[in-house]
């Protein structure tokens, strides 16, 4: 996992950066996660705590929060796509499947759109298990700033 004492992310600009660009990177979901995830938020829906209530309505076991999991989407875009220059816009998230504590998860993303006009790329992003099921998809809108800004 990237750290910002390890960070060799990338550092695009709307210059340097193509449509069909791509970038990824993977994660182990452990439980530190999951409870830190907990404590930030408050969220303690039984799906997400109660092994035995998950198991109630068929889940294998309790379910990763999916914004515990859509939150590697700001990883991707902040670290790789556009990187450093990253003012993250928006993103349209669609869960598929469930994902549980131990699983691998592998974090796509292309640059499918660059918009000049409004310094802004699109991104079409998805995360699949090891498995290689999609567990879910994303379109991400990041603006990009200049390289260099005057008076930061």
């Amino acid at each position: 996992m990237l750290s910002k004492e390890n960070y060799k992310g990338r550092h695009y600009t709307l210059d340097t950066i193509q449509v069909g660009e791509t970038a990824s990177f993977e994660v182990k979901i452990t439980e530190e996660m999951q409870q830190s995830f907990l404590a930030v938020t408050g969220d303690c829906n039984p799906m997400h705590t109660d092994s035995e209530h998950a198991k109630k309505y068929g889940y294998d076991n309790v379910l990763v929060y999916g914004m515990l999991t859509a939150s590697f989407y700001s990883t991707l875009a902040g670290m790789y796509l556009p990187g450093q220059l990253c003012l993250f816009q928006e993103c349209d998230i669609k869960w598929n499947k469930p994902v549980y504590i131990g699983d691998r998860l592998k974090i796509y993303g292309i640059v499918k759109e660059i918009d000049r006009r409004f310094q802004r790329i699109t991104v079409k992003a998805y995360i699949e298990n090891e498995k290689k099921e999609k567990v879910s998809r994303a379109k991400l809108i990041c603006g990009v700033l200049p390289e260099e800004t005057k008076g930061v």
